[in-house]
């Protein structure tokens, strides 16, 4: 019933924005490639159903100083950009904020000194996220102060508890070890809720899901920038030891690791962006593209075939939702526990046993 729901609204928004699109074009002109790229793509408004949507704040920083209007302004009934006359002359490029000329062109020079702070679908989302997270743990945490942690959980306790349990037993016990784990778990429960509420809210095509924060390169950098700077501020004299100077091997090799090594300390953030971007991004792309068959094909026997199909790969982007916050966080926690790990060094008292067993 839900993925039914679910994808009945997703329609009639590719429809809508289809039908938007079009105006005065001709019937016929559907293009699936930006229909596609702009339900994934980050906006100044935000769909909620039909031609109805919230227009979100424009926050810009001039030479002239601080100006703030609706993004309504910088767009026609027909959602194409307009020049809005403000301090300057502004218009969307590229679904970018500009400042143009009387000509209506890019002005360069002073485009470089306006800095944009606005509002955007996805900088929304996440606020959404955030204050969902916020209601949902807070709620929890209350329950527990009342209750006490011994008593059974109910309510959200009962939700949220296994999902703890299981960052902690399956993800940062293994990977971290039983002497450090505890002062990691803030961090590592923040990154898997966070990413595992936006995959999931990434999937519900109306408000206040729609939003492809997950999908959205930037924040997944921020991701990987603030795992990369734990790591290192984790790490220990044994990590890096073994990156500069590789114990038990011989120098010529030591100097030809070193390089590599170091390398491997930078590809490791930028892999963790990368996977989390490509995956959800490539979901939306494929449920798009089955959707919009019944647009191009425009018959019932379309429809037929690419229902089903939607239906399927919407169950395992429900699968991937999870999955992906799941391997972000255990490889989060893999790489703390390796820059956390101390040396491992022979007890003497193991030394004596084994020479005295050799010896006999």
């Amino acid at each position: 019933m839900a993925v039914s729901f679910s994808l009945i609204f997703l329609f009639n928004t590719i429809s809508a924005a289809a039908a938007e699109k079009a105006g005065a074009k001709e019937e016929g002109s559907f293009n699936v490639t930006e229909t596609i790229l702009e339900h994934i793509k980050d906006d100044h408004s935000w769909h909620l159903w039909g031609h109805t949507t919230i227009s979100l704040p424009v926050i810009l920083y001039t030479p002239q100083g601080l100006e703030v209007f609706s993004s309504e302004k910088l767009v026609d009934e027909h959602h194409e950009p307009i020049v809005y006359k403000g301090k300057f002359d502004y218009k969307l490029v590229a679904g970018k904020t500009k400042i143009v000329n009387a000509a209506g062109e890019v002005d360069i020079a002073a485009s470089k000194k306006l800095w944009d702070f606005s509002i955007t679908k996805n900088v929304a989302g996440l606020f959404v996220s955030v204050i969902i997270l916020l209601l949902v743990i807070l709620t929890a945490a209350s329950a527990y102060k009342k209750t006490g942690v011994t008593s059974a959980p109910k309510g959200l306790q009962s939700f949220m508890e296994p999902i703890v349990l299981f960052v902690r037993d399956e993800i940062a016990l293994p990977n971290i070890g039983a002497k450090r784990y505890a002062k990691y778990m803030p961090f590592l429960l923040t990154i898997f809720f966070l990413i595992l509420t936006n995959n999931f809210l990434g999937l519900i095509p109306i408000f206040p899901g729609g939003a492809n924060v997950s999908g959205n390169i930037a924040f997944t950098m921020t991701l990987a920038v603030c795992v990369f700077i734990v790591v290192n501020l984790s790490s220990n004299k044994n990590y890096w030891e073994h990156i500069f100077w590789m114990p038990g091997m011989h120098w010529s090799m030591k100097l030809f690791l070193a390089p590599i090594e170091l390398i491997g300390v930078f590809n490791k953030p930028i892999s963790l962006m990368i996977r989390l971007f490509a995956n959800i991004t490539a979901g939306h792309i494929l449920v798009l593209s089955l959707v919009c068959l019944i647009f191009i094909f425009k018959t019932v026997y379309a429809a037929a075939v690419a229902v089903p199909f939607v239906i399927f790969i919407f169950l395992i982007e429900l699968l991937v939702a999870f999955l992906q916050a799941y391997i972000f966080t255990m490889l989060t926690a893999m790489y703390i526990g390796m820059a956390s790990e101390e040396a491992h060094h022979d007890h003497p008292a193991a030394e004596g046993t084994g020479k005295e067993l050799a010896h006999h």
